[in-house]
């Protein structure tokens, strides 16, 4: 029996931060924006093509920005509101789709594998975007082909605010004229090693001898000859089935004291919060679990703007606690979970925006990969120990 073919579209919301910012100051349109830090501090987390056409680019230090662009105008984050956008965006895909990963905040992909025999899947997703569009405001680009690598990098050729749909069969086609650096993991390193093999095209990388790049670069030369090839396997991940990240304490004999409660939770949440950072990825819900004696089960949970912060996550989880709790009322177990994940290392960096509470969180988490997770803890759950 003959496989369906394979359609997967990936799309992508244009300069996300910098559009919602436009749609809140309509007096930003047409000018060069920086979403970042301050004129000589931080980085840059994404800016308008405006900004980009004077070489600005995202994750760039600041001070070298305002040096390319002088006149750009900087505007802090309104992390609300980027939250806000997103879930708005992923609720109308997951009202369509019929399987949808969320790869980040503001990036997507549909596997619309064997849906041509209902609709053209071309047309499907044009209409998806126009919806998109016109009930956000916001921009959106999208590459449609036959499999995830392929549209992705067809999303990226469509930008701004196009589409780009690679046909069956034109995958090498389309790669061959496109720099060998279009593809994710060649970083500088690797694309000076290819640079002084003549290899600079991925028509040249797909004609050089799979034997060749395992050679002179080991497996990183098979995987990059495949890419060449349009060949990618991987799966979209359906996004109802996205982990959580969660932890659990059965006490061995059941607590009525408050304080050691509360402390168990900041340990708790510090933990699935370092977790997190591990996996950067950014969390959108956070639970509190509490069972009593009887083993009756309550839990509460609450949609936040994405963060992946200590500081941020344990108040929350704190307030979840005191709305559950019956006063007095011994507990049996005690669980916290993260969960709402999404994937972004540079916008991770935009919710850690405050740059020493970054370095913090980078020193203390880089304490607790070389002597444990319980190297650090709040003053606060130590004591309650030691009590």
């Amino acid at each position: 029996m003959t496989e369906p073919q394979r359609y997967i579209a990936h799309l992508d919301l244009d300069s996300f931060f910098v559009s919602v910012e436009m749609i809140l100051n309509p007096s930003l349109k047409g000018k060069a924006v920086i979403v970042g830090g301050s004129r000589d501090r931080g980085v840059v987390t994404t800016c308008s093509y405006e900004a980009r056409k004077f070489g600005v680019r995202s994750a760039m230090p600041m001070h070298k920005a305002m040096k390319l662009c002088p006149h750009a105008l900087i505007v802090k984050s309104t992390r609300g509101e980027y939250t806000r956008y997103s879930r708005w965006v992923t609720d109308i895909i997951a009202a369509k789709a019929p399987l949808f990963e969320k790869a980040s905040i503001d990036e997507f992909y549909i596997d619309l594998t064997g849906m041509d025999k209902y609709f053209d899947p071309l047309q499907w997703t044009i209409e998806l975007r126009e919806e998109i569009i016109q009930k956000t405001q916001l921009p959106i680009s999208f590459g449609l082909a036959t499999n995830k690598m392929i549209a992705k990098i067809a999303t990226d050729e469509a930008k701004p605010n196009g589409y780009l749909f690679v046909k069956p069969g034109f995958e090498k086609t389309f790669l061959a004229p496109l720099p060998v650096n279009k593809f994710s993991g060649v970083g500088e390193s690797l694309h000076e090693k290819l640079k002084l093999m003549g290899i600079s095209t991925i028509q040249q990388l797909s004609d050089t001898s799979i034997e060749l790049l395992e050679k002179k670069l080991g497996k990183q030369g098979v995987d990059l000859w495949q890419k060449s090839q349009g060949i990618h396997h991987g799966i979209v991940q359906p996004y109802h089935e996205s982990k959580s990240i969660s932890t659990e304490n059965t006490f061995e004999t059941n607590q009525t004291d408050e304080a050691f409660l509360l402390s168990e939770l900041v340990r708790m949440t510090e933990k699935v919060a370092y977790e997190l950072r591990c996996d950067k990825k950014l969390t959108g819900c956070v639970a509190v679990k509490i069972r009593y004696p009887n083993f009756e089960t309550t839990s509460k949970q609450i949609a936040i703007n994405y963060t992946l912060r200590d500081d941020e996550l344990i108040p929350i989880a704190k307030d979840l606690f005191h709305k559950l709790y019956r006063k007095g009322t011994a507990v049996r177990l005690l669980g916290v979970r993260l969960s709402e994940l999404t994937s972004h290392v540079l916008q991770a960096s935009l919710f850690t925006a405050d740059e020493k509470k970054n370095e913090l969180y980078k020193a203390i988490d880089e304490v607790k990969q070389q002597f444990g997770k319980s190297a650090l803890q709040k003053a606060r759950s130590i004591r309650n120990k030691e009590n």
